[in-house]
């Protein structure tokens, strides 16, 4: 039980570590290559990654077992069906937010896509998953605070920002899948699976839509390997490893840190200051994380709100 509650706390705030880290690492690859060209890349890394991560715990399984037969998380139509949908999921947002970033500024960008903690624990009332009702207090400071955090100038909406509207449908969306299926396949595969799918469609789109920068994918290969390996293998590898048996509402709450890590890291890293605003959003979002965790607010730990 210990162990479940490190894995369901511990690992989606890592995820959101490496995720706003990560963000100067995709601002620098921006400057090279085409949003599905940089995808595309990124999505193969991890899935090479991951598919390497699958093959050595699979032999170490075997290695456990002596060879005997051992017990599969899942069948190979279960991992398929489930990497297909969470990929198309995550491929629309993470493609709808390169859109939006066009024509929207990133801190605009960084709020609205937050909305999916707004949006989960809705969707989880038609669904049957209703989020315990003190946590919307949780769920309320955590959209001010990302407010504060990320929204710097006048608040317009422009076609970017509905494009990112979308994609914080989506990625709520990629949460309430990943909360399904993890019950039913092992969660590095199906990491593994959904960068597959999300290679695939996006190289077709960037072959359809956009003409590959060759050379200035191998300008950024740095980028394209840190953001493959850390933001997308490790980090969404985590998230899901992390839904295991956990409130979806909780989880998307911790994820939400990105923005502040985002934040800190432009401040440590690109030597931007942070304004008394930018402080004041990262005490609310951390004052939302924390009653996300007390056992009032979270209601029973390790397993979601269920209606009967």
């Amino acid at each position: 039980m210990k162990v479940n509650h490190i894995r369901q706390n511990v690992f989606p705030v890592l995820a959101a570590l490496i995720w706003g880290t990560a963000f100067v690492a995709q601002s620098v690859a921006a400057d090279h290559v085409e949003p599905f060209t940089f995808t595309a890349a990124r999505s193969a890394v991890a899935f090479v990654f991951l598919l390497v991560l699958c093959l050595v715990f699979r032999a170490l399984r075997q290695r456990d077992f002596h060879g005997e037969a051992q017990p599969r998380p899942g069948s190979r139509r279960d991992l398929a069906v489930s990497g297909a949908c969470c990929g198309v999921a995550l491929t629309v947002a993470t493609n709808l937010q390169q859109m939006g970033l066009e024509t929207t500024t990133s801190g605009k960008a960084g709020f609205i896509t937050a909305l999916y903690i707004v949006i989960v624990p809705i969707a989880g009332i038609f669904l049957h998953k209703k989020a315990p009702r003190a946590i919307w207090l949780s769920v309320a400071l955590a959209v001010a605070g990302l407010y504060l955090l990320c929204v710097q100038e006048s608040f317009s909406i422009t076609e970017g920002d509905w494009y990112v509207l979308l994609c914080s449908f989506c990625f709520a969306g990629h949460i309430l899948l990943i909360d399904h299926f993890t019950q039913k396949v092992d969660g590095v595969a199906l990491s593994c699976v959904q960068f597959l799918v999300m290679a695939v469609l996006s190289a077709v789109l960037m072959l359809v839509m956009e003409t590959p920068n060759w050379a200035g994918l191998l300008d950024c290969i740095g980028p394209v390997l840190y953001v493959g390996i850390f933001s997308s293998g490790v980090g969404y590898t985590l998230q899901i490893l992390a839904q295991k048996d956990s409130d979806p509402t909780v989880v998307s709450l911790l994820l939400s840190l990105e923005s502040v890590f985002a934040t800190i890291a432009g401040a440590l890293i690109l030597g931007d200051r942070m304004s008394g605003k930018e402080y004041l959003g990262c005490v609310l979002m951390l004052a939302a994380v924390v009653l996300a965790q007390l056992p009032d607010f979270s209601g029973k730990r390790g397993a979601p709100v269920r209606e009967p």
